[in-house]
């Protein structure tokens, strides 16, 4: 299991986020939608520590797939170009953590133009008051809040 997902994380935990990124993922390419999939890489490490790959069976054939460096997906990426030779103008985020590298991701997303949603149950935070208040007070600034069972 990837170490991120067994962080003590709230209100979701961990496998159930990864379960309904999963679904949420099928479902857009089902559609004929793009995924992109997004995973950290620690800075600074001579090696990166077991399970920072991606989970098992997440990445599919034609999924766009990304390693950052920073808290947000767009900085240390090329996730700009990635998207825009794609065609994408609407953003659904999700992942883990909340209210770091959701919540980072969508303000660079935002000031680049992007209209975004946010499946508020295929991410959770490190405590379920930073996950309530990014999904409740910062998010619907940005964006739709919606939930994986909106796009099944």
């Amino acid at each position: 299991m990837p170490r991120l997902i067994a962080l003590p994380v709230a209100p979701h935990t961990g496998e159930d986020v990864l379960d309904r990124s999963r679904r949420l993922a099928a479902a857009f390419r089902a559609a004929g939608r793009p995924v992109v999939l997004v995973r950290v890489d620690r800075p600074n490490v001579a090696e990166q520590p077991p399970g920072s790959g991606f989970a098992d069976d997440l990445v599919q054939p034609g999924d766009v797939t990304l390693v950052k460096r920073s808290i947000g997906a767009f900085a240390t990426t090329d996730l700009q170009a990635r998207l825009k030779e794609i065609g994408a103008t609407t953003l659904v985020l999700g992942g883990l953590v909340t209210n770091m590298g959701v919540e980072s991701t969508a303000r660079a997303a935002a000031d680049l133009g992007y209209q975004l949603e946010f499946a508020a149950d295929a991410m959770s935070a490190l405590t379920a008051e930073e996950h309530e208040f990014a999904v409740r007070v910062t998010f619907p600034r940005f964006g739709k809040v919606t939930a994986v069972a909106d796009y099944l």
